[in-house]
């Protein structure tokens, strides 16, 4: 037996020390550096915002000089110096910046090269919040932080790219740029920063329940009714298939020329996409002052040898035409089918009831959210084409906001409630508090 007793330490071996620890004990921690030390490993942060922003423009301008050469082609025109200027000049039309040209203002904002820009901003906010060590922190401050930083360093760009331009082509203004490309570049990486950090889950869940799922419906509902705007839109410009290939080839730029020709229109795409989508909410658009595209009415002048143009209608829906109307309402109604699907489900899950407050408030409250997606959409899509009577081009926003406000919040109402009504529910144990709503809730009583 061993001569160790409760009260009497076991010896240590010989030539092991008293204190040594035990093999696969876990190391003592290293201390913390001290207050005002960098971590180790992490880049300061106007190092890596400027890396990041410098990244996202080189990126997103890039594909507008290769597009632009292509489209300046021809046997004796185009120039290296030309296709850089020319794209330098596309890229700030992009980010909303309008050019002075003799022609008058050009302000018709690419979309397609907007969201890539934006895409781009989105990422390097998620890059920058990484290299600083704030990923996960779930700090609103750092997020804010990291997002101004890239809006700062994306600004200087901007306001370079100005004064580039203007050296030796259109007038641009650098104050201008600097304020529109720091505008865009915060907003894009604040809503990558806010992902990184996990800020975008604490938001959620602390706003109420009926909130977030009226958020939820009328993106869906703007979603679904730029769908259908851009099928429409590509539909017309198929069956006016021949006039714009007809357009293409007047150009007579060679098949690289045709080529850039035709992604510059596709460039413009997604403009037709909201301009049909407001077509198809009633407001229509105008391509020049004095003009309309509406369902009811087509008043068209004079128009640029536009491929994209093409589509155009020639008058007034009639016929199976008119049932382009319903569109959007059926849009709407989807969303609040979705929505009321959606919270049946959670109550069959929870063993809970759905009160009819918890399902009309979001539904409601999908009016006006899609209006103010649309109504935003609008008012980027829009801009001048130069001055006379192309100054004018695009939908009125608030118009498109307000109809989209009201058919979509009475469209999910309708899908909502008719829903409701014929779908059977699951047996309830007992009503459904707000705070069961948030995901993650703790199970019912009961619940097996």
């Amino acid at each position: 037996m061993s001569s160790v007793t409760p009260d009497q330490p076991r010896r240590t071996g010989a030539g092991v020390a008293a204190d040594a620890r035990p093999a696969g004990r876990a190391r003592p921690r290293v201390p913390a550096p001290r207050s005002g030390e960098a971590p180790r490993g992490r880049a300061p942060l106007p190092v890596a915002a400027g890396v990041a922003a410098g990244w996202a423009a080189l990126t997103s301008w890039l594909p507008v000089t290769l597009v632009l050469g292509l489209a300046q082609l021809s046997e004796d025109a185009g120039s290296l110096p030309g296709a850089l200027r020319a794209g330098l000049a596309g890229w700030l039309l992009g980010h909303g910046v309008p050019l002075e040209t003799p022609a008058g203002p050009l302000g018709l904002a690419p979309l397609a090269l907007t969201a890539l820009a934006v895409w781009r901003l989105t990422r390097a906010g998620v890059h920058v919040t990484r290299a600083v060590g704030a990923r996960g922190g779930r700090s609103p401050r750092q997020a804010l932080t990291v997002a101004v930083a890239v809006g700062i360093g994306y600004a200087l760009l901007g306001a370079l790219a100005a004064i580039a331009v203007s050296a030796g082509g259109p007038r641009v203004s650098p104050i201008r740029a600097g304020l529109a490309f720091a505008l865009l570049g915060t907003l894009a990486a604040l809503v990558g920063a806010v992902r990184t950090t996990g800020v975008s889950v604490l938001l959620a869940r602390r706003s109420a329940p009926p909130l977030r799922d009226g958020v939820r419906t009328g993106l869906v509902a703007g979603l679904l009714l730029l769908g259908a705007g851009a099928g429409a839109a590509g539909l017309a410009v198929a069956t006016g298939g021949g006039d714009a290939a007809d357009m293409i080839g007047a150009y007579r730029t060679g098949v690289a020329g045709q080529a850039g020709i035709t992604l510059v229109s596709l460039a413009y795409a997604p403009n037709a996409t909201v301009w049909s989508a407001s077509y198809l909410l009633g407001p229509g658009f105008a391509v020049g002052t004095g003009t309309a595209v509406r369902t009811s009415e087509v008043a068209l002048g004079a128009l640029p040898a536009v491929p994209l143009l093409a589509g155009l209608p020639r008058g007034p829906v009639d016929g199976l035409g008119v049932g382009l109307l319903a569109v959007p309402v059926l849009a709407g109604m989807a969303a609040g089918w979705l929505l009321a699907r959606r919270l049946a489900r959670v109550a069959a899950e929870e063993r809970v009831t759905i009160g009819w407050p918890e399902l009309l408030v979001p539904a409601a409250l999908a009016g006006p959210v899609a209006g103010v997606l649309l109504g935003v959409a609008a008012a980027i899509s829009g801009g001048p084409l130069g001055g006379g009577r192309l100054a004018e081009v695009g939908p009125v926003w608030w118009q498109v906001a307000g109809v989209a406000t009201a058919v979509v919040g009475v469209g999910a109402l309708l899908g909502a409630v008719a829903t409701r009504i014929l779908t059977r529910e699951a047996t309830p144990r007992r009503k459904r508090t707000g705070a069961e709503t948030a995901r993650g809730a703790p199970d019912a009583p009961g619940r097996p």
